[in-house]
């Protein structure tokens, strides 16, 4: 009895302190776990032992229901490491399923907003853009191609600038496919690279300076998606607050436009 009340206490310490402070929870109940992700911390796919959003919503679920087994978690989908914002979680295989489909048939709307650097030249006030992407080989990035090279799929998104200073523009994005760091890429080839998107031409690093470049933040912010609940069939949509170190000026155009930034631009 002392043995099993040594190990369920040395399970709840392990569990605190992979939870960190600072974890957001925007959404939560029986089938959906919704998290702020920080950038810099990737969503998943790394060996046991090193921090990802993942593990930190395990550990949060394994704590707060005293779970002495594995916890179920279906990942419908993950965020660039340098990205910030919004990451669902499904809490059961039927929940995981439905929301797969989701993504997969294109009904989830996601909505991204960013900072991009214009030298003087903003962007239009609102458009689509259409490009044909590649991933390289053995690169974890992508180039943009002409429509007929080998493994070239379509990426289109809408977008809306917000506002402005001198140095970056904010704009609001909704990407319409799913393609491998597509916003990055599509406005680096126009000439307007996300600030701190130094893989993508930037020229200004964005928040906080970090040891590993790796974990460096770029101004690029998942601010909401909007679902049909898996269970109950009805819409919710989710939002993640700006990270801090946004510029104040950014923030309060948000604020200024936050019903216009979460609606759709147009009807889907």
């Amino acid at each position: 009895m002392l043995w099993g009340g040594f190990a369920y206490l040395k399970r709840e310490l392990f569990c605190s302190r992979m939870i960190p402070m600072n974890l957001t929870v925007l959404y939560e109940d029986n089938h959906c776990l919704a998290l702020s992700k920080p950038a810099g911390l990737l969503t998943q796919g790394v060996p046991s032992g090193i921090a990802t959003l993942e593990s930190q919503a395990r550990a949060y679920l394994k704590h707060k229901y005293h779970k002495a087994g594995n916890v179920y978690l279906g990942i419908p989908h993950r965020l660039d490491r340098p990205v910030s914002g919004v990451v669902l979680f499904a809490r059961s295989s039927k929940a995981a399923a439905r929301l797969a489909e989701q993504f997969r048939d294109r009904i989830v709307q996601k909505v991204y907003v960013g900072l991009v650097e214009h030298a003087g030249q903003l962007p239009p006030h609102s458009g689509q853009w259409h490009d044909y992407l590649r991933k390289i080989q053995d690169q974890a990035r992508s180039e943009v191609v002409a429509p007929d090279t080998p493994e070239a799929k379509l990426a289109t998104l809408r977008y809306q600038r917000l506002g402005h200073d001198d140095h970056l523009a904010l704009l609001r994005f909704e990407p319409l496919t799913g393609r491998m760091h597509q916003i990055r890429l599509q406005c680096a080839t126009r000439g307007w690279p996300l600030s701190g998107d130094e893989l993508y031409g930037a020229r200004t690093l964005f928040g906080p300076t970090t040891e590993v470049f790796r974990d460096q933040a770029i101004a690029l912010h998942a601010l909401c998606l909007t679902i049909l609940h898996p269970i109950k069939y009805e819409p919710l949509t989710i939002t993640a607050p700006l990270p801090e170190y946004w510029p104040d000026w950014a923030r309060q155009v948000l604020r200024m436009n936050q019903g216009e930034c979460i609606a759709s631009g147009e009807s889907r």
